[in-house]
């Protein structure tokens, strides 16, 4: 018996996580892969995402041992393979930064129309071409909140770094399934289509049809050190 193995029975599932762990790999080709599994049968997987965010996604399965790490690229090599049982690679634990966030704890505090983020992604992407620099968008356009939202209780601030990041791994989906990208027309996504903003006094926590987006809230310990 294999010491690390990950166990995804259904091939859609694995194509799933494929795109997942491809879309953090675009957006950090150095990127660490966590994977834990769950009480209910499914493995969460996390991913940096390049913006002090962390990108999540579940799929059904197993993961030996029960909190392990994987090289992105190592990961998604393996998972162009046909087998259910996927050997991640050697362990990255010591390149893995920060703590992840509480399973449980966030309130619903409202739900934004997802054309509403794209549009700020993709107005943010042209300024970020506009003034950016060979190493990428300004701070002070990662740092700009560019939405307010109160509800529950609760009031929070949501920044361009946390809607590049939800864009940039493509989890808000076009009207006909497909992932909406920074180039995407806005019309092509549902009036219906949410993501869903949830919190906890030091996390903001975006949940969108293909994945959610965790960010540490103003004032919190930055989620990753240099």
């Amino acid at each position: 018996m294999r010491e690390r193995v990950l166990t995804i029975p259904d091939p859609a599932d694995r194509a799933n996580l494929a795109v997942f762990v491809g879309h953090a790999v675009r957006l950090d080709e150095s990127a660490v892969i966590r994977m834990k599994r769950r009480g209910d049968g499914r493995v969460s997987v996390w991913a940096p995402t390049g913006f002090d965010a962390l990108a999540t996604r579940v799929v059904a399965g197993d993961i030996r041992p029960s909190d392990t790490t994987a090289a992105g690229d190592v990961l998604l090599q393996a998972l162009s393979g046909n087998s259910t049982d996927i050997d991640p690679g050697f362990a990255m634990d010591s390149a893995w930064r920060g703590a992840l966030p509480p399973e449980s704890g966030f309130v619903h505090v409202d739900d934004i129309p997802a054309r509403i983020l794209l549009g700020l992604a993709q107005r943010g992407a042209a300024l970020a071409k506009e003034h950016g620099s060979a190493q990428g968008p300004p701070t002070s356009l990662l740092e700009q909140k560019v939405l307010e939202v109160e509800g529950g209780g609760s009031e929070v601030a949501v920044s361009m770094r946390t809607v590049f990041a939800l864009t940039g791994m493509g989890f808000v989906p076009l009207a006909d399934g497909r992932p909406a990208t920074a180039e995407t027309d806005v019309d092509a996504i549902a009036e219906s289509e949410i993501v869903r903003v949830r919190a906890t006094p030091s996390w903001l926590r975006l949940d969108a049809r293909f994945g959610s987006v965790y960010a540490r809230r103003t004032g919190a310990i930055p989620l990753f050190t240099a």
